[in-house]
């Protein structure tokens, strides 16, 4: 007796004599059925009577876009790399809880020899004690920060 095998993709379901799909991964028949596929989407066995059918997804009219969300800064210093650091709030019975210790980030604004102005920037304490010993464009160049888009 033969055997017919068919591969049925994802979300496949069985309703009666017919089977529903959406996408096809693989159709394997033996020798002996023949197999028809007609223009819109059924694959039907003639020894069987298995109709199998394929609808495709409907396009949306429009696309769907999320709501904007407002652009916040992410706290890290673009000159050090310094961001927070996870750590634990011990309680008085010992009791470890997760908390974020952030990194101490100001607005500044610092004399740009180069650029003959102020760049207003928003770095670490860290780094402008950096900025101090090297100098603005020494730590911008090796952070590589345009200065000129500031």
């Amino acid at each position: 007796m033969a055997t017919t095998a068919i591969g049925v993709g994802v979300g496949g379901v069985l309703l009666g004599n017919s089977i529903c799909f959406r996408k096809t991964r693989q159709l394997s028949i033996s020798k002996t059925s023949l197999v028809s596929v007609s223009e819109i989407g059924f694959v039907t066995s003639q020894l069987s009577g298995i109709r199998i059918s394929y609808n495709p997804p409907k396009p949306l009219s429009a696309p769907f876009s999320p709501a904007l969300q407002p652009v916040i800064a992410r706290r890290i210093c673009p000159f050090t790399g310094k961001k927070a650091n996870r750590a634990n709030k011990v309680s008085f019975s010992n009791h470890k809880t997760k908390k974020l210790q952030f990194v101490n980030l100001q607005y500044k604004r610092v004399w740009w020899e180069a650029g003959k102005r102020y760049v207003k920037l928003r770095l670490s304490t860290k780094a402008l004690k950096t900025i101090e010993k090297n100098g603005l464009d020494a730590v911008a160049k090796k952070a590589g920060i345009d200065l000129r888009k500031k």
